[in-house]
């Protein structure tokens, strides 16, 4: 595959700035001239334009280009970077064809260990993302972060994409976690859809009475997709779907550094800005920046192996008085996460690891006899 043939460079004008030498753009392999050399690279930024499946649509195109300026001028990490930034994928003659774009781009992209960063165009363009796992011969876990609920039975693709990646056939989607919702936005038939369903999901208010709880639900995830309308209009005007209550900035930050330290996820999105809708300063595109910064700085502090019979770990065992009799618990020394063992049964229908991550409160409430719900929703899923 030519993976060059499916982007354009980066624009021009972004290297006529004047950037630090201590900047991001220092320490980028660029698509400029020349296609970046892709081996040893672990992160790959990939520019989308395509803003069709959008009901509104002013500028998406320049997107891309706004927040790669944004991003360029900050300080690099502590950690050596091996990035590249591919440069924008060339939209398909049609929506579906971008789709497929993307599908073939990720699906390269992961085959050779690099983790694809998609960011700019509409949300319905994580339905390309997620496709490029179609072909791995294993289930994925989906989080999505986004004001609404994007599974309407009409309306343009970004108010329908989420339920095309349930329906989709072949399935290969195990679970599906949704973030940030708010209830006045929501059908309750929707909930109700997703609770039938088991999948995970977290009101604005639930998120913030209990924040660090959030971790273990994006710890389980193989990709991340968020629409930056989950952000509170004050900090994210220019998204294409701001809304006047929402996230803050650094709560949209802090669970991209949760995702970049999630050992499993392997790709991931912001979507959803245009600049028309941006402030004089495209205040928008700073923070999409700064979200893609800390999640590459929580990808660079990755931490555990996720071998739990190592001495990485500390398992703990705790009693029941009722089935199931022990419940298994691991601890790692690294990163002080939690993870609970799923015990197999006769007819597992999965090849799935059944360790799946949790908090310290489960292991606290396991502790006083009960069984968390958190295990319970596991045991569901997974037999």
């Amino acid at each position: 595959m030519n993976i060059q043939s499916f982007f354009e460079p980066v624009a021009s004008f972004l290297f006529e700035k004047n950037f630090q030498e201590n900047s991001f753009f220092s320490q980028l392999a660029i698509h400029r001239d020349a296609f970046p050399d892709l081996k040893g690279i672990q992160i790959a930024l990939i520019g989308l334009k395509d803003g069709r499946g959008a009901k509104q649509s002013e500028s998406v195109e320049r997107g891309s280009s706004e927040i790669r300026e944004k991003l360029y001028e900050l300080k690099k990490g502590i950690v050596p970077y091996k990035i590249a930034d591919l440069g924008d994928l060339i939209s398909g003659e049609t929506l579906n064809d971008t789709y497929q774009n993307i599908r073939q781009v990720g699906d390269y992209l992961m085959k050779h260990q690099i983790l694809p960063v998609f960011f700019g165009g509409s949300h319905d363009l994580d339905y390309g993302q997620y496709l490029s796992y179609q072909k791995m011969k294993k289930l994925v876990t989906l989080v999505t972060v986004d004001a609404k609920i994007d599974m309407e039975e009409i309306g343009p693709e970004s108010d329908r994409h989420t339920q095309e990646i349930v329906l989709h056939q072949p399935n290969f989607l195990f679970s599906y976690t949704h973030l940030a919702y708010q209830s006045f936005l929501v059908d309750p038939t929707l909930v109700n859809v997703m609770e039938k369903l088991y999948f995970d999901h977290v009101r604005l208010g639930q998120i913030r009475d209990n924040f660090k709880e959030t971790e273990p639900l994006i710890r389980d995830a193989d990709l991340m997709s968020f629409d930056l309308s989950a952000i509170h209009s004050s900090v994210a005007p220019g998204a294409i779907d701001a809304q006047p209550f929402g996230l803050t900035g650094e709560e949209a930050c802090q669970i991209c550094w949760f995702a970049g330290t999630n050992e499993k996820l392997s790709s991931f999105g912001i979507y959803g800005y245009d600049p028309y809708f941006d402030d004089a300063h495209n205040k928008t595109a700073k923070v999409a920046a700064v979200m893609i910064w800390y999640f590459i700085e929580g990808f660079y502090s990755r931490k555990d192996s996720l071998s739990f019979k190592s001495a990485d770990y500390i398992k703990y065992t705790v009693s029941l008085d009722t089935k199931p009799n022990t419940l298994v618990f691991y601890k790692s020394k690294r990163s002080g996460k939690w993870w609970m063992e799923i015990p197999h049964n006769e007819t597992d229908r999965f090849d799935r690891v059944s360790t799946v991550p949790c908090s310290y409160s489960d292991y606290q409430l396991a502790q006083k006899g009960e069984i968390p719900e958190r295990w319970i929703n596991a045991q569901i899923k997974l037999y």
